[in-house]
This record gives C-alpha cells, structure tokens and sequence, in this order.
C-alpha cells in the first residue's frame, strides 16, 4: 500500500511538471509561485557568475513556456538561434546591400512565422468568401506570447542593422534577452538596448527593489485574480449573449469590460514588472493610467506603452512619421493603427477597431489649433475626458464581442433601450461588483505621486507590516475567486 501510494503521489508531482493545454502557466497560479520560491535562492546563488546565472534562468524560462504553450519552446530556441546568427552577419557585412538584404530576411522570417500560425486562416477563410470555395479551417495552435517575442526580435535585428546595439557575443545572451520568463508570454515588449546592458552589468537588486517589486506584484495579483477575474464574471454574461439584456444592464457590462481589460493586462505588467525587479532587471513602465487621458494620443502615451512606443519606432516613424506632410501624417498614423488592430488578433473586428483608433487619432490631431483656443478649465476638462474614455469604451465593445455583429447589437441595445430607472435596481442587485467598480475608478484618478508614496511607504514598513498586507491579499483572492484560474485577456496575443 505505501509503494502503491508512492507511485501514485510521484505520478501526480510529475504530471504537474507536464505542459496541459487546458491549465497553462500563469503568475497567477499557486504553482508558478511555488516554483518560484524554489528558483530565486538557487538565483542569487548564481548571480556572482553572469554565465551559470544566465544557462539557469533560461531553463528556467524554457520550462515556464513549455508549461504554457508546450513544444513550442523548440520554436522559441529555434527562432532565437536564427536572429542572433542574422544578426552577427549583419555587424560583419561591409556593404549596405548585404546588410539590408540579411535584416529584411530575418524580419520575413520572423513575420513568416507569426502570420503562418495568426493569421493563415484569416486570410483562408477571406480568400474562400471570395472566390465561394468550401474552405475547412487549418488545425493550427497558436503559441501563447509569439507576438510579443516576434516584435522584440525584429526590434533587435533592426536595431543591430542600424547601429544601435551591437549583436551579443553569445548566443546564450540573446536567447536569455528573448525568452526572460517576466516578459516572454505578454510582454512589455523588451527593448534589447534598454534590456541587454542591464545583463552586462548583473547587479544585484538592492532592497529597495526587491520590497518595490513585491508591492508591483501584491497590487498586480489584486488586480488581475480579485478585481478582473471578479467584475468578468458579470461582463461574460453580457458579451456571451448580448440580446436578452436591457441597455442598463450592457452598459454596465461594456464599462465593467473597460475597467477588467486594464486592470487584467496592466495586473499581468506589474507582476511581471516586479518578478524582474526582485532579480534585478528592469522592465520599464507598461501602464500610466490610460483612463485618465483627455485625448486618443495621450491614451496612447500611457496605455500598453511598451506596444505603442514599438509601433511608433518601427512603423510610424519608418513609414515617414510627420515628416512628409500633414495628409501622409493622418495617413501613417492610420497605417500605424491598423498594423497594431491586426497584431491584436486575426479578425476585421481588430482591424476596425486598429483603424478606428487610427482615424480618432487623426481627427485628434487635425483638431489641435481648435482645441488650443478652448480655454482650460474643469469644465472643458471633463468634456474632454470624457469624450475620449466613451470613445475608448466603446471601442473595447468590439475588442470583447464574439463577432463584428454582436458589437453592433451591444452598441444598439445601450442607445436605444437605456432606461435611467434601472439604474437603482442593477445596483441593489449587482452591490459588490458596482463596490468594486467604484473602489477601481477612484483609485485609477490618484496621482501617480501618492501611487509612488504608498509604495514608498510599504518599501519602508516593517516586515510584520508587509506580511500582515501579504495575507490580506492571500485571503482576497481566496475570498473572490473563480472556481479555477483564469487566463489573461493578452495571452491569445
């Protein structure tokens, strides 16, 4: 019986070592921390040597894609050993040409790559509407992460083509600049000059750091696995079946969708964001309070900055940016947008909602010497706050809703069947979630300063203090939780 109970139990821990489709890896899982804790005494073990440091947290990062996306680590390795050998051709080759021609072919490579398993059958099934075939979709599987790890590995090569960064000495840097687990499933998208001199250095993280990364990931899980994956359970009702529900009762499932996609992605950058600072890396700021934004292009500024930065660098910026007219600049903003709705997904809704932004941010901009006369007050302020945030709202509907039609009938049913008396009912009968809703806007307007304050504070406080804050949040997501983990929104990406 104990050599029966044995096998069974070491069955068990190995089959959790096991990629499972159905329970990918995430920040959120009691597993992932588990491992964790295991991995950054034998990290700070390894950190005195640059190189044994290095081979450890890429296996390490291997294993966490591997348990979330399966084989497809081999493609990671692969992908990875192809840009760094492009790239050390490209620094050697003495002619423009040559190095032109070696930094385009590792781009089509990568975007090859991408677009076979994003976007083959979204241009399948569009060629088939065409030309009335009977087309059968391919069984392609989508490896979680693979556009952000794409767009970070043409930034390198092009960065390297350009004279920014030289190509790493070792294949093994590149590969760790690439597959850094913090950042490999949904970002931020690294920049290999702000991220490889870091690893140059190898220093170790002060205590500031690492007490700084501990709140990032404290606030980060309360987002993601008590605020998001709470308010989502109210929103799914909503977009799963848009035509039995009033227009109160959309709205409120269109603004809970707004608050939950920020707070599940922006949840998802602070937990990777302080596991980073904790070891020692720096990842930079993803999210700056997108909300409070009074205009697209400030939404922009502060909304997955990682992204938008990257789409500006290496699509706006190449295709002419502002400098060849003011149409070509209308032009390449919508262009910018339109590529950053495809990245997003394989779908015309992404595409409208890319060039929606993309002719928001034109009319923005086109507007300027107007707005510059209105004066500005609260008034004007709010008006200008909120146009932008009904505008960002409304936009998410298509972002969120199983089809193009279904955002439309969202849209209709808020419009044309809002009763303003449902109002007191919905929150008689939606209390915690309007609770928490409320908690969420008013906490998303403090000033960044008192943000930084409180992490201030919590870094100073005495360890009983930030134990005590541990728990709280322990029994939080216990208390709130789904019956199992859920996925973040940005993992599909």
């Amino acid at each position: 019986m104990f050599l029966h109970n044995l096998q069974q139990g070491l069955g068990s821990l190995w089959h959790m070592f096991l990629y499972d489709p159905e329970a990918p890896m995430l920040f959120s899982s009691g597993f992932f921390w588990l491992l964790f804790i295991f991995f950054l005494p034998i990290y700070v073990l390894l950190k005195r040597s640059r190189t044994k440091m290095a081979v450890f947290v890429v296996v390490f990062s291997l294993f966490f894609y591997y348990k979330s996306s399966g084989l497809f680590f081999l493609m990671l390795i692969g992908t990875s050993l192809v840009d760094w050998l492009l790239s050390k051709a490209i620094a050697r080759a003495s002619k423009r040409r040559a190095r032109l021609a070696l930094m385009w072919l590792s781009i089509c490579i990568s975007l090859s790559i991408l677009g076979y398993f994003k976007y083959a059958n979204f241009f399948l099934w569009n060629w088939n509407q065409m030309v009335e075939g009977n087309f059968q979709p391919l069984d392609i599987i989508l490896p979680v992460g693979i556009s952000f790890y794409t767009f970070q590995s043409i930034s390198y090569v092009v960065d390297v083509y350009k004279g920014r960064i030289a190509p790493t000495s070792s294949w093994l840097h590149y590969l760790f600049f690439l597959s850094f687990f913090p950042a490999l499933v949904a970002g931020p998208i690294v920049r290999a000059d702000y991220f490889l001199p870091q690893l140059e250095k190898n220093e170790r993280a002060s205590l500031n750091d690492i007490y700084g990364g501990l709140w990032l990931i404290i606030i980060g899980i309360v987002k993601k696995a008590v605020i998001a994956d709470y308010i989502a359970q109210y929103n799914d009702l909503i977009f799963n079946d848009p035509a039995v529900y009033t227009g109160v009762q959309t709205l409120m499932g269109v603004l809970g969708y707004t608050m939950q996609i920020y707070c599940d992605f922006s949840g998802y950058s602070d937990m990777a964001i302080g596991l980073a600072l904790i070891m020692g890396f720096k990842l930079g700021l993803n999210f700056d309070s997108p909300y409070q934004s009074r205009n697209l292009t400030d939404f922009w500024r502060r909304w997955h900055i990682s992204l938008s930065s990257w789409l500006r660098d290496y699509v706006y910026i190449p295709l002419g940016g502002n400098r060849k007219g003011t149409i070509r600049t209308y032009v390449n903003n919508f262009l910018t947008m339109l590529i950053g709705g495809l990245w997003h997904g394989a779908a015309w809704k992404f595409i409208f909602w890319g060039a929606m932004h993309g002719v928001g941010l034109a009319v923005h901009k086109a507007s300027k010497p107007l707005l510059k006369r209105i004066p500005d007050n609260l008034f004007t302020i709010f008006i200008f706050w909120l146009i932008t945030f009904v505008y960002v709202s409304l936009l998410w509907v298509f972002f969120r809703a199983a089809s193009f039609e279904d955002s439309v009938l969202i849209i209709h049913n808020i419009f044309v069947d809002f009763q303003w008396n449902q109002i007191p009912q919905f929150a008689q009968v939606r209390s915690v979630w309007c609770i928490m809703m409320g908690a969420l806007i008013v906490f998303h307007f403090i000033p960044r300063a008192w943000a930084e304050r409180c992490q201030a504070l919590f870094v100073k406080s005495p360890w009983i203090v930030k134990l005590l804050i541990f728990v709280i949040v322990v029994q939080l997501v216990v208390e709130f939780m789904t019956e199992e983990v859920a996925p973040f929104i940005y993992f599909q990406f």
